[in-house]
């Protein structure tokens, strides 16, 4: 491909999600440094609703016409038999994956006293369990060949908070477990795993509802933001230059490229007699209030103009 890197000449790179927005520029981008693709995506609505295979052909047919090489896959991350498939359609083709790069994800935004079990399941189903279906199907590959990379998009909004998602903040939160616990299963096998929470404009922020100040700022700063500014991450850590890295999480906003925090103790406090409810609101309470965290949504926390 015209501007090809080559620093992924000869891998196979599996983009979930990759028919629109930041799967589409990921793919782009894989394939422009020299990665053989498989493009996956259902073609559905942003709520996950549908089926459309135009968007996953197209990509792979803007691939092929740039020199490159790639496939379509119009499986559903949510179904781990079609991950499977998926990656075994890889293996006939090309006889290796390199990379995954788990971005397929829907929304069913609502607040949590309204929000129905249906509109929770099919979010944790494709967003986080989708994430297992294919992260699964590629391991037993990783494995064999004691190399493989993940790349999962993760969100702040699981990270941090948002309000009106607790289905995507529970599912985003888990992807960044989820891969916690591949990068240490895995490393014995040489297979790196690690998460980008992006921040971009793309059509699943455009449906955000923006009837609260709070929310109308949110998109109104994401519309500053590119998806194709998320590539470059997501081929750098599909790539042999990021040896050694994983178990990480990147936010990438704009041209700023941010190392995330992770769970850590803060603050510890000893009673030698044993804690009662009260001791604890008479001692460890105040020794520890002055480390707890307010209710920030990623808003609060990433209040200043992208770089």
């Amino acid at each position: 491909m015209s501007g090809a890197t080559g620093i992924l000449q000869g891998q196979v790179v599996i983009v979930t999600g990759a028919g629109r927005g930041i799967g589409r520029d990921i793919a782009l981008a894989m394939a422009a440094a020299g990665a053989r693709v498989v493009v996956n995506d259902i073609g559905a609505a942003i709520d996950g609703h549908g089926r459309d295979a135009g968007p996953a052909r197209a990509v792979a047919d803007e691939i092929a016409a740039a020199g490159g090489t790639a496939m379509a896959d119009g499986g559903s991350v949510a179904d781990h038999a079609a991950c499977e498939r998926m990656v075994q359609a890889a293996l006939q083709a090309w006889g290796r994956v390199d990379a995954v790069v788990n971005n397929a994800g829907i929304l069913r935004d609502r607040l949590v006293h309204k929000m129905t079990h249906e509109e929770w399941q099919a979010v944790i189903d494709v967003n986080l369990t989708g994430v297992f279906n294919v992260s699964r199907a590629a391991a037993e590959v990783f494995r064999r060949q004691e190399s493989g990379s993940y790349v999962h998009l993760t969100s702040t909004a699981g990270l941090i908070g948002n309000t009106g998602q607790a289905n995507y903040g529970a599912a985003k939160a888990g992807v960044a477990a989820l891969s916690r616990t591949l990068a240490t299963d895995l490393a014995r096998f040489n297979v790196r795993s690690n998460c980008i929470a992006p921040f971009a404009f793309t059509r699943m922020v455009d449906s955000i509802r923006t009837d609260t100040p709070e929310m109308a700022a949110k998109v109104a700063l994401a519309r500053r933001m590119e998806s194709r500014q998320v590539a470059p991450m997501a081929v750098y850590l599909a790539s042999a230059l990021s040896q050694g890295v994983t178990g990480q999480v990147f936010a990438v906003r704009a041209n700023e490229l941010i190392l995330m925090g992770q769970p850590r103790p803060l603050r510890s406090v000893h009673h030698g007699e044993g804690w009662t409810a009260e001791s604890i609101a008479q001692i460890a309470e105040p020794a520890m209030r002055p480390h707890f965290y307010g209710l920030d949504k990623s808003a609060d926390v990433f209040n200043w103009p992208p770089i």
